[in-house]
């Protein structure tokens, strides 16, 4: 096998996280008194962790940021998992990736509290290596997570491939010099995929496979 180990992103591509947060999202901003955001709003929004998902929702009202970011946090923290599912075919891959000793871990700019509680829900004895936003090591798209989470697994960062569904996970492939899979069924177009530099892309998990066999 090409590669020795396959590092996700969590949200868009392992699971489906968003009506969550924009639940969450659009709580912080009503007690605030601030407009509401739609899904697809929040859609664009998501990617590059909550603080800056509420920055850009909370937009040029004036407010205090910090009261609806930590009303957003604490809301989250008890409704991640209301709508939250896994993709279809998921844990399926996760399962043939491990049959052919490939390992497998989770890298997110999802703040570390709820990457912790997803994988305890999700995936607990499946994936043992799931990092997300927290102090001390620089967030995608810088490499510091992925080289982590490379650390942890004992493989060599040359030996991974990332997989993701937006163009942070793009850019955080090209800063660790790793091959990147891009995913069609998550949070961006195809067409801004490609905008970013998307040059592999699958519209399925059994096609990350494929790639992977390939």
């Amino acid at each position: 096998m090409k590669y020795k180990a396959v590092i996700f992103d969590l949200d868009g591509t392992l699971l489906d996280t968003l009506q969550d947060l924009a639940n969450s999202t659009n709580y912080a901003l009503k007690v605030n008194g601030l407009p509401q955001r739609s899904l697809d709003e929040v859609r664009q929004f998501v990617g590059n962790g909550v603080r800056r998902l509420m920055e850009l929702a909370v937009g040029d009202n004036e407010t205090d940021f910090e009261k609806v970011f930590n009303d957003f946090k604490q809301h989250y923290a008890i409704h991640c998992n209301d709508f939250t599912k896994p993709y279809a075919g998921i844990f399926e891959l996760i399962d043939e990736l491990k049959k052919r000793d490939i390992s497998c871990a989770i890298v997110s700019n999802k703040a570390q509290f709820a990457v912790d509680e997803l994988k305890e829900l999700y995936f607990k004895g499946i994936l043992d290596v799931a990092i997300g936003e927290k102090e001390g090591i620089r967030k995608k798209p810088a490499p510091d997570t992925v080289e982590e989470a490379c650390r942890q697994l004992g493989v060599k960062l040359k030996d991974c491939v990332y997989v993701g569904d937006s163009e942070v996970d793009i850019l955080t492939a090209q800063n660790c010099k790793i091959d990147c899979i891009s995913v069609t069924w998550g949070f961006r177009s195809v067409e801004s995929l490609k905008k970013n530099g998307a040059t592999v892309l699958c519209d399925e998990p059994a096609d990350i496979l494929k790639v992977i066999e390939q």
